[in-house]
């Protein structure tokens, strides 16, 4: 594959990552906040008011082929919405950033693992460098280019929870493949929505009658605001696309665009200082999608 196809897609690429980068640090502000059961619950029922008027008309439409597909779309919908997030939040209650964001780096590994091993699909050695490659760019941004912190790194129940998140978004990315091209994408994901608040539903009401209190303030309400559109609607529409255009494996190596991302948004919005090994960081990530995206 030529370098055209990559640049053409880049939009698809680049902006879910750093979306759902937003997303950590939102999720990591308010988890002091708003309990996680309730995070996600009202994240996709602002997600879905906002996408519901423009997507109705392609529910109705595309209702047969709903029927049809009904097992992948319920299970898109429980494991890519409902799950992921969830068990997100629940793991940023107990773990840092940086464990999370490095287990964040285990789904592009998980989807050529499960693809191989469930799905038949090949494992081609570009696609194998290339993910080594970016992998060890992400470990140089999260590690701060300190390798011996390696050795130092601890995981608890919280980082369960995450990584229980990465194998739910592997998975969701293969099916997600299998869908039907002509299924409308904003139709699909509103109808994946309301399967993820109907899920989440008593779960909210366990965490609510349980004592866990919600505060509300301009910190959340921006917050809930941001995650409720950007991650929620605009980055998984992108993502679904560039899923149909360039495949699973590819789409989801992009998931590696996250540090970087997370570096950018510390230094410009928190002030943090530019690094060496933020740069050797993205170098190597960069170089990693460029042979990924290469491989036939």
């Amino acid at each position: 594959m030529n370098s055209s196809p990559l640049l053409k897609n880049l939009p698809f690429l680049i902006l879910p990552p750093l979306f759902w980068a937003g997303n950590f640090v939102v999720g990591k502000v308010l988890h002091d906040s708003i309990p996680p059961f309730s995070l996600a619950f009202i994240r996709w029922v602002l997600a879905c008011l906002v996408l519901l008027p423009f997507a109705w008309r392609f529910v109705v439409r595309d209702w047969a082929l709903y029927r049809q597909n009904g097992q992948r779309i319920v299970a898109t919908a429980l494991f890519g919405v409902a799950a992921f997030n969830t068990l997100i939040y629940k793991g940023l209650h107990d773990t840092t950033t940086t464990n999370a964001l490095l287990l964040n780096s285990c789904i592009p590994v998980l989807i050529i693992l499960f693809g191989g091993l469930f799905y038949g699909q090949k494992w081609q050695k570009a696609q194998i460098i290339g993910l080594c490659v970016s992998l060890v760019g992400v470990l140089a941004i999260v590690l701060q280019g300190d390798w011996a912190r390696l050795a130092i790194l601890s995981f608890n129940s919280g980082d369960l929870w995450v990584f229980s998140a990465m194998v739910c978004w592997a998975f969701y990315t293969l099916w997600t493949k299998g869908l039907p091209a002509q299924i409308n994408k904003l139709g699909l994901m509103c109808v994946q929505m309301c399967l993820a608040i109907i899920v989440l539903l008593p779960l909210f009401l366990w965490e609510y009658f349980g004592g866990q209190q919600m505060v509300f303030n301009e910190k959340s309400l921006l917050g809930l605001a941001y995650i409720g559109i950007f991650p929620s609607v605009v980055a998984y529409l992108l993502y679904s696309f560039a899923v149909a255009k360039v495949g699973a494996v590819k789409a989801g190596l992009s998931i590696h665009l996250m540090p970087v991302f997370g570096v950018m948004l510390s230094v410009g919005l928190l002030g943090e200082i530019f690094q060496i090994y933020h740069a050797l960081g993205i170098a190597l990530i960069a170089t990693g999608l460029v042979l990924c995206h290469r491989a036939a």
